[in-house]
């Protein structure tokens, strides 16, 4: 099962502020041990809010771009890591030994599959994703 989990943002994390030597050092020694795990599939930290903006669709499906910043912190995710477990309670065991310091906190989410969009998910449907995702693993994948 893949599971994504999102770091939640906070004032430092929304200034821009960066992480400190030791901060960097923790994070990349919890990273290390999660793909020595064979688990981590992604993850990335991300540039505050106010580099970014939202699309909100309105009741006519109209799109409005709003330009960050964005007030709530308590909504915004600062990072995120992509982990394929077992199961959730693998998922929550990883995220209690994240480093991150007080007040710091982790969102778990299960990633669908196939399998749980049942016979919405056509053939013809799955042969496109199928084709979708082969096109963009080959861009990610480093040329030699």
């Amino acid at each position: 099962m893949r599971y994504l989990m999102f770091v939640k943002a906070d004032e430092r994390s929304e200034a821009g502020e960066m992480p400190s030597e030791k901060e960097l050092a923790d994070m990349t020694a919890y990273n290390e041990k999660l793909v020595k795990a064979g688990v981590l599939l992604d993850g990335n930290g991300l540039a505050p809010s106010s580099d970014g903006a939202r699309v909100v669709f309105d009741d006519t499906n109209t799109p409005t771009v709003i330009d960050g910043p964005f007030t709530e912190t308590k909504e915004l995710v600062a990072g995120y890591w992509l982990l394929e477990v077992s199961s959730r309670d693998e998922a929550v065991e990883w995220a209690r030994r994240a480093p991150l310091g007080p007040g710091g906190q982790i969102e778990i989410r299960r990633v669908f599959t196939d399998e749980d969009f049942g016979d919405a998910l056509t053939p013809e449907v799955k042969e496109a994703e199928a084709r979708m995702r082969e096109a963009t693993q080959h861009r990610r994948e480093p040329s030699h």
